[in-house]
């Protein structure tokens, strides 16, 4: 019996360096147009792909578009073009309505409350902190972008979101 329970204790000795490793993360700072940091996002890799909590102030009350941008860039000066279209390393279209869609950068759209706040959290399955295809931090980087409207899950290349309110890059931590 003793001897089984030292198999036992053997074992879980040998999964805990796997559980102990540290998932990949990153980090993220909104601004708004003006310059003015507005929220902060974590991005922690997950087996299921990159979950981004999030809380970003100062949005109007409603329903606004939530996607990957290509681009590590957020210039307010310019609305956040900068940050170029939404991540597409599959070369989909855009909109969770099309058939073979979506980009890798959709994600649902969001609400924020009359309070102006967005507190969320998103799992993104199509996108990896890691390195390969996927990677939100190649040598471009990405940005998160939340739109001024809702995204149609059509139109596109972008769902009619809209304008660019608060933009963030992401950075590995």
């Amino acid at each position: 019996m003793k001897s089984a329970w030292l198999g036992v204790a053997g074992a879980i000795a040998l999964t805990l360096p796997a559980f102990a490793q540290e998932m990949p993360k990153a980090a993220a700072t909104f601004m708004d147009a003006n310059g003015k940091e507005v929220g902060k996002a974590t991005l922690t890799q997950t087996p299921a792909g990159v979950l981004i909590d999030l809380e970003v102030r100062g949005l109007a009350p409603g329903v606004h578009a939530f996607h990957v941008h290509e681009k590590g860039t957020c210039d307010g000066a310019a609305k956040f073009a900068s940050a170029g279209g939404h991540y597409n390393v599959g070369g989909k279209q855009h909109g969770f309505l099309m058939t073979g869609g979506a980009h890798a950068g959709d994600m649902p759209n969001q609400f924020v409350g009359p309070d102006g706040i967005l507190h969320a959290q998103i799992l993104n399955p199509n996108v990896t902190l890691s390195a390969g295809t996927g990677t939100l931090l190649g040598p471009d980087g990405t940005a998160l972008v939340i739109h001024a409207k809702q995204d149609d899950y059509r139109s596109q290349p972008a769902g009619d979101a809209g304008d660019r309110v608060a933009c963030a890059v992401v950075k590995a931590q």
